[in-house]
């Protein structure tokens, strides 16, 4: 298994797609990580050599923010939101959706699952 940036990418699957296995690499950037390399992106992962590997690590270094360097900087830039108290900070500290999605029915993936609440018994008409 090639290790790139801390992560085993998967042996079994074509380097452009073993590379989206990053945190921050998606198709795109993965396309281009193996044009700038001088990697064929449809060879297996295994087959890479160690200097195929050692070019690409290079790369993402150098030019592209990937795994710890960006979960930290998301996480400051939300740490940040919630310390000036806006809007959006305001939510994440509630842990609801921040971009305006509705809150009334589905959000569960950020309330989690549902908490019932008692209902109110109807008062019965007296005639």
């Amino acid at each position: 298994m090639p290790r790139l940036m801390g992560v085993d990418i998967p042996n079994d699957r074509a380097t452009v797609v073993s590379l989206t296995y990053l945190y921050g690499v998606g198709p795109h950037i993965a396309r281009e990580l193996c044009h700038k390399a001088g990697v064929n992106p449809l060879v297996k992962a295994r087959e890479l050599h160690e200097d195929e590997v050692a070019r690409l690590a290079a790369l993402l270094d150098k030019d592209y923010t990937v795994e710890g360097q960006l979960r930290r900087q998301v996480s400051q830039n939300i740490t940040r939101l919630r310390d000036i108290a806006c809007y959006r900070g305001l939510r994440h500290r509630r842990g609801l959706p921040v971009r305006g999605q509705r809150t009334r029915t589905n959000a569960r993936t950020r309330k989690g699952p549902k908490k019932t609440v008692a209902g109110k018994k109807g008062v019965k008409d007296l005639r």
